[in-house]
C-alpha cells in the first residue's frame, strides 16, 4: 500500500513539474520572441533553462532536505537520458542536418561542463559552494560568448512575425509555471524517497531512473514538437543547451544553496562514466557514416546505450 501512494505521489508531483514547465516554456519563450531573439539562440538559451527547471528545482530541494545522491542521480541520469532517449527518439522521427557550431561551440561546452563536473566530484567528497560559483561563473561566461558572437551568425532563424500574448497572459504563465514546478518538486521529492525506502534502493537509482526520466519529458515534448514543425535546429540546441544548463546551472546553482556530497561512489566510478561516454559518442555520429547529419541509425545505437547504462545501474 505504501509502496502504491508513493508511486501515485511520484506520478502526481512529475505531471504537475510537466504542467509547470510547459507553462513556463510558453512565458519564456513569448519573452523571446517580443525580444526578436533568433530560434537557434531561444533553443540554447530560452528553452534549454525553462526545460531544466524541472531538474533545478527538484535537484535544489533534494539537496536542501538531505537527499544529495537524488538530487545528483537526477541530473546525471537528466543528461544522459536527453541523448540516450530523447534525441534517440527524435532521430527515430525523422534525421537532423547539424549544423557547424555543434563541433564548433556546443559539443565541446557539452564536453568541457561534462568534465570539469567529474573533475569536482573526482577531487573531493562532492560539490562544494565554492565549485557551484564557478560552475555558475562558466554559464555566465558561456552565454555571453553565444549571445554575442553566435547570433549573428544565424539572423536567417529569425521567427515569422506573428501576433504575441498579451503581456498580462505571459506574465501568468511564467508564475503560474513557476509556481507549478515548486509543487511539483514538493510532491516528487517526497515520493521518490519514500519509494526508493519501499523498495529497497538507493536515492541514486530512483534518481537516475524514475525521477531523471520523468524530469527529461520537457526535453523529449520540446524536441519531438519541434521536429514536427521542421525546426530542427532549435530540436538539436535544445538538447545540448539543456546538458549544459542542467550541469552549470542545475547542479552549480545547487551547490550554492547546499554542498552536494556523493554518499554513493557508484555515482563517481560507473554513472558518469556514462553519461561522459554517451555524450562523447555523440560526436562520432555526427560525421559517421554521413557527416553532420544523425539519422534513424544513430538512434537506434543511442538507445541502445541508454538501455545498457539502465541495466547497469539497476546491477
Amino acid at each position: 500500500m505504501d509502496v502504491l501512494v508513493d508511486g501515485i505521489l511520484v506520478l502526481a508531483g512529475l505531471v504537475v513539474l510537466i504542467a509547470g514547465g510547459h507553462w513556463l516554456l510558453r512565458g519564456a519563450v513569448e519573452l523571446s520572441l517580443r525580444l526578436s531573439i533568433p530560434k537557434i539562440v531561444i533553443g540554447m538559451t530560452v528553452v534549454s533553462l525553462a526545460t531544466s527547471a524541472p531538474e533545478l528545482i527538484v535537484s535544489a530541494q533534494a539537496a536542501l532536505a538531505g537527499y544529495p545522491d537524488l538530487a545528483l542521480g537526477n541530473v546525471v541520469g537528466s543528461n544522459t537520458a536527453n541523448l540516450g532517449l530523447v534525441l534517440a527518439v527524435t532521430l527515430l522521427i525523422g534525421h537532423v542536418n547539424v549544423r557547424p557550431a555543434f563541433y564548433v561551440t556546443d559539443w565541446p561546452v557539452m564536453m568541457a561542463a561534462s568534465l570539469l563536473f567529474y573533475f569536482f566530484l573526482a577531487s573531493g567528497p562532492g560539490l562544494s559552494r565554492s565549485e557551484g560559483l564557478i560552475m555558475v561563473g562558466c554559464l555566465f561566461a558561456f552565454l555571453i560568448y553565444l549571445l554575442r558572437f553566435q547570433k549573428p551568425a544565424v539572423v536567417e532563424e529569425l521567427p515569422v512575425a506573428r501576433r504575441p500574448l498579451p503581456l498580462y497572459k505571459m506574465a501568468l504563465l511564467l508564475l503560474v509555471g513557476g509556481v507549478a514546478l515548486w509543487a511539483g518538486s514538493e510532491l516528487l521529492v517526497r515520493g521518490a524517497t519514500s519509494l526508493a525506502a519501499d523498495l529497497g534502493v538507493s536515492d541514486r537509482v530512483i534518481g537516475i531512473t524514475v525521477v531523471s526520466v520523468g524530469t527529461s519529458i520537457p526535453e523529449l515534448a520540446a524536441s519531438v514538437i519541434a521536429m514536427a514543425k521542421r525546426e530542427k535546429a532549435m530540436s538539436v540546441g535544445n538538447l545540448i543547451g539543456s546538458n549544459i544548463f542542467n550541469l552549470l546551472a542545475v547542479l552549480g546553482l545547487t551547490a550554492i544553496l547546499a554542498p552536494v556530497p556523493v554518499l554513493d561512489d557508484r555515482l563517481l566510478t560507473r554513472d558518469v562514466f556514462w553519461m561522459l561516454g554517451i555524450s562523447f559518442l555523440v560526436l562520432p555520429l555526427v560525421f559517421f557514416p554521413k557527416g553532420l547529419r544523425l539519422g534513424w541509425r544513430d538512434g537506434i545505437v543511442l538507445l541502445a546505450c541508454y538501455g545498457a547504462f539502465l541495466w547497469s545501474t539497476l546491477q
